[in-house]
């Protein structure tokens, strides 16, 4: 066996959900979680039983304090990358795109786990910033900037 097929074999894997969460600006939100220095996609890791969609919702809610209507999230696909904070390790992520209005973008803020949110162009994020989210999902995200909102979101 290569020694690239026993570090993969010896990697652990997250199974995740995260959002491309945009504004009506074109910014997109990324978050950084406490005790790391790196920045990401809001989201987080499936409970027993759960399904990415009702994975994603839930960690929105928890770290950002904002309420999503499942029916306006569009799932972008299941996705691999090298996981930012953890040696050995990979995530394996469902990711799923919004819009949210400019006014309630703004009105967002970090909970629970989340140290910091910050509001990035997604061509030019100026952070460090995860494989996932630089590799994968800043690129979707900025292809999507010049779309119209669509999601009708809250916050608590």
């Amino acid at each position: 066996m290569s020694d690239n097929a026993e570090n993969h074999d010896r990697e652990h894997v997250l199974r995740i959900a995260a959002i491309v969460l945009n504004d009506s600006a074109g910014r997109t939100l990324l978050v950084r979680k406490r005790g790391t220095s790196g920045f990401m996609q809001c989201g987080g890791k499936l409970e027993p039983g759960e399904t990415p969609l009702q994975a994603v919702v839930r960690e929105v809610g928890e770290e950002l304090g904002l309420t999503l209507d499942p029916s306006d999230l569009e799932h972008l696909g299941r996705f691999d990358a090298p996981a930012l904070n953890e040696d050995h390790t990979r995530v394996d992520a469902d990711a799923y795109f919004v819009r949210t209005p400019f006014v309630e973008a703004e009105a967002l803020c970090a909970y629970r786990e989340i140290a910091e949110v910050v509001w990035a162009d997604p061509a030019r994020p100026r952070v460090e910033v995860a494989p996932l989210s630089r590799d994968v999902l800043l690129p979707i995200a900025a292809e999507r900037a010049g779309q119209r909102p669509r999601a009708r979101t809250s916050t608590y």
